[in-house]
């Protein structure tokens, strides 16, 4: 059978075996809205569902507003968004031809959702993964940010198609793993730091959340969940365990409650 040349343009040899569209990976990224100029993009990612993404990625939101940065959140988690009732926002946001403006927390959080955009905000989201992850193309590229210093990106859980997509269509900065306290921990960071080595993103660290229970009458911790693995899961794979964050029923009250912006989470640093 004769032998083919490479279709890639100014490439001359016999196969593809060298060619430089075989070392350099394609660029999937997509541009962002004319109108939004965003410092860095920080993904808030766990191997698994359950562990508290979203409240650690609002207590993140909260910490470096109160800093003076200027912070939007983008809700990744289409099928399970949580982060507009966090805060009591509601939409329908407003766009136009030119793009979709977000919505503003009380202490002037940007955030967009699919939440933001449904008629119903408890209607279900039943779509296929290609929608849902075109879904959060548009998050990016139709959603006028204006001016920050940092788009958290709410994830979710898993590495699917909506991670993968995130991944690959945004300039993320790097990400941050959350786990909770059990035997699953280091194979849930694993799976999440492997993800982000194979897309070349750094993990800036990892947060532990349900770490322990503080005793109301003595003040003692108690390790509801068992004994934590994440500092020696962490260890084991080079990276920074950023915090513990404790079971703090005052957190679940005012995320019901739909006041978040007044949380103030010092169980973690950035």
């Amino acid at each position: 059978m004769e032998e083919r040349g490479c279709s890639n343009t100014g490439c001359d040899k016999a196969s593809c075996e060298g060619c430089p569209s075989k070392k350099e990976p394609a660029d999937f990224q997509v541009a962002a809205n004319a109108q939004s100029k965003i410092g860095q993009v920080i993904g808030v990612v766990s191997g698994k569902g359950g562990v508290g993404k979203s409240l650690v990625t609002a207590s993140m939101a909260n910490q470096l507003t109160e800093q003076g940065f200027r912070v939007g959140i983008l809700d990744a988690d289409i099928t399970g968004p949580s982060i507009p009732r966090m805060y009591g926002t509601h939409g329908p946001a407003q766009a136009d031809e030119e793009g979709i403006d977000p919505v503003y927390t009380k202490n002037g959080i940007a955030l967009m959702s699919i939440n933001l955009l449904l008629p119903d905000e408890g209607a279900p989201v039943i779509w296929r993964g290609p929608i849902l992850a075109n879904m959060v193309k548009q998050f990016w590229s139709d959603v006028r940010w204006g001016e920050l210093d940092y788009l958290l990106v709410d994830m979710p859980p898993g590495t699917g198609d909506v991670p993968l997509t995130v991944f690959q269509s945004l300039p993320v900065d790097g990400i941050v793993v959350v786990t909770s306290p059990q035997d699953l921990v280091q194979l849930i960071v694993k799976k999440a730091l492997g993800m982000a080595e194979m897309m070349k993103i750094p993990v800036l660290g990892v947060i532990e959340n349900y770490s322990y229970l503080v005793c109301p009458d003595c003040g003692r911790q108690i390790k509801v969940f068992g004994p934590g693995h994440v500092d020696e899961a962490a260890s084991a794979m080079g990276l920074r365990v950023l915090g513990k964050i404790p079971i703090e029923p005052g957190f679940a009250q005012a995320a019901d409650e739909g006041r978040f912006e007044d949380v103030k989470n010092p169980y973690f640093t950035l």
